[in-house]
């Protein structure tokens, strides 16, 4: 856990609850904020992970109904809203966060996890003991984690685009607390699931029509402008991931609108292949040039990215297939050295609608296949071909479908997408890449499209004004008001390191490798003959979301390896 929290460090037990915390210092600098933070006269004790935006609202709430403070950060301030508002004190909360909470005289816990699951929280438990960390790789440290696969979990990775939603994992033996949710362990033992937020799509009653492009556009501009001063709170400064897309670029232009001086923007680029480019400099330096940021572009060889992959893998919370995962990696070791905060553009094409395969739901019959032939990365006749038979079961990623679009709050097809997207695929994949990715270094991300407000507002929001044009129309019309045109109107980019889709020499070398290993055939997850196939013209299986389907099993078995290589040392 120390590179999560490399500041600080603490324990705490009584009776037979014990809490452990590695502190990264944002919020009160001083050690009358350190962790696990314990506040003898109301008789709890806390750790806890995140950033609460509107702490000092809350604090100065929590005075005026009497409560003294010892700290000024945020840590404090969830111990006496738990005291003051019980479990439902979570509502209150605008941020990121996983805690658990204890009460000293009567030995119940509280854990929480925020609504679109930006902070992580994976449990195991057994009939004696419940164990809970920020990471799956800190439970295999302490022991007594059996890595049988998990057959629904493996389903899911295969099939669902790696995403594994909550609360399952990979192994059988650890589960993750679902975004939105508190779960209670009273003193007997008994748990208690309860989920505090529901994201629902529609318009309210009053809200602007379909045609009233101007009056969307402001309240986006309103909410957006909210979402990321919200986002500068903090003791030491922050800055920007830079990619030269349209979301970190309107975070960068709205961040300079609040005047900060020598505000820090980092941006990364990898080698090219063929014709496929590896780098979107052009695009980061046009908003570089016009908000007059501190910028840093770091250009990464092939040499570094193949040598860095062991540890982007070890700080991997859970196998993560997008080629991105190493660009993160490598990018927040190099911010890290200037800034231990930045604010990062991840969630505005899940909830403003970017990807190509929104604009198919529109008007579709059968959300569910039209669906999942444009995320899923196989069918289940190719999932039957390529694992272990023994691990072979229902066709679960279509059922977690069908039963997530089933659910009331989302009426149309095109809503149903969106919403699964952002409570579901978003935190199981590009959240929890740039939080495990960034705090491997330290460096505290922070997500303004995952605001909340923002993403209730954008769920109300007529999808026609999402999906318009190439998608995100009602997003870019909001840019239009703070970026140059250039950076608007370019074609949509994604964070490329072309050398894990085009496996080749050193990487398909790497690949052969991984999957030749005694651990690999020992553990036997996958068919021969299907590797085979993969192994003899690796370019031509490519996943409609166009990732290499050879690098998803690699990546899968890669894992595994490090992990058990930790576990027995």
């Amino acid at each position: 856990m120390a590179p999560r929290g490399p500041d600080g460090v603490g324990v705490w037990a009584q009776n037979n609850i014990a809490l452990g915390h590695r502190r990264l210092k944002i919020i009160d600098l001083s050690e009358r904020a350190q962790q696990p933070m314990v506040d003898s006269e109301l008789g709890l004790a806390i750790v806890y992970n995140g950033a609460i935006y509107n702490y000092p609202e809350l604090r100065a709430e929590l005075k005026e109904k009497g409560y003294n403070f010892f700290s000024t950060g945020d840590t404090e301030v969830l111990l006496k809203a738990y005291h003051a508002w019980g479990d439902d004190f979570v509502s209150k909360l605008s941020g990121m966060f996983a805690f658990a909470i204890v009460e000293r005289d009567t030995g119940r816990v509280l854990l929480g996890r925020d609504r679109l699951g930006i902070k992580p929280l994976y449990y195991s438990s057994d009939a004696k003991r419940f164990r809970f960390a920020s990471s799956l790789p800190a439970l295999m440290a302490g022991g007594g984690i059996d890595t049988a696969v998990d057959p629904m979990a493996l389903h899911h990775y295969m099939t669902f685009h790696a995403v594994v939603p909550a609360p399952l994992t990979i192994f059988q033996d650890v589960r993750k607390l679902a975004p939105a949710t508190v779960m209670a362990i009273e003193p007997d033992g008994t748990r208690t699931e309860t989920k505090y937020w529901e994201l629902t799509f529609g318009p309210h009653d009053g809200d602007p029509s379909v045609a009233d492009e101007i009056e969307w556009r402001d309240l986006l501009l309103v909410s957006l402008r909210e979402a990321v001063r919200r986002r500068l709170v903090a003791d030491v400064p922050v800055g920007v991931l830079l990619s030269g897309g349209l979301d970190s670029s309107l975070i960068t232009a709205l961040i300079a609108e609040h005047g900060n001086q020598d505000l820090q923007t980092f941006s990364i680029g990898f080698e090219s292949v063929d014709e496929e480019a590896g780098d979107e400099f052009q695009y980061s330096d046009i908003i570089a040039e016009t908000f007059n940021t501190d910028h840093h572009k770091i250009p990464i060889g092939a040499d570094r990215t193949l040598g860095s992959l062991e540890a982007c893998v070890r700080a991997m919370s859970e196998p993560m297939v997008s080629h991105d995962a190493i660009g993160f990696y490598l990018l927040s070791e190099e911010v890290s050295k200037s800034v231990s905060v930045v604010q990062s553009g991840q969630g505005a094409d899940e909830v403003f609608a970017g990807y190509h395969w929104y604009p198919p739901m529109m008007e579709t019959n059968d959300a569910v296949g039209a669906y999942a032939k444009v995320f899923f990365d196989r069918d289940q006749a190719e999932f039957v071909q390529a694992v272990n038979p023994e691990l072979v079961g229902d066709d679960h990623s279509r059922a977690f479908i069908e039963k997530a679009f089933a659910a009331p709050g989302a009426e149309r097809p095109i809503d149903k997408a969106l919403r699964n997207d952002t409570t579901v695929m978003l935190v199981d994949d590009p959240v929890k890449r740039v939080d495990n990715m960034t705090m491997a270094w330290g460096l505290e991300a922070r997500v303004p499209f995952l605001d909340h407000d923002l993403v209730e507002l954008a769920a109300r929001i007529p999808p026609e004004l999402k999906v318009k044009g190439d998608g995100k129309y009602l997003l870019k019309e909001a840019g239009r008001t703070v970026l140059p045109a250039a950076v608007i109107d370019r074609p949509k980019g994604y964070f490329p390191v072309p050398a894990l889709k085009y496996l080749r020499g050193r990487y398909l070398d790497f690949v052969r490798d991984v999957l030749e290993q005694p651990a690999a055939k020992t553990r036997g997850i996958f068919q021969k003959p299907y590797l085979d196939k993969l192994f003899q013209a690796p370019e031509d299986h490519i996943t409609p979301l166009r990732g290499s389907k050879l690098w998803q099993i690699a990546l899968l078995e890669y894992w595994m390896q490090v992990q058990e290589q930790d576990v027995g040392r």
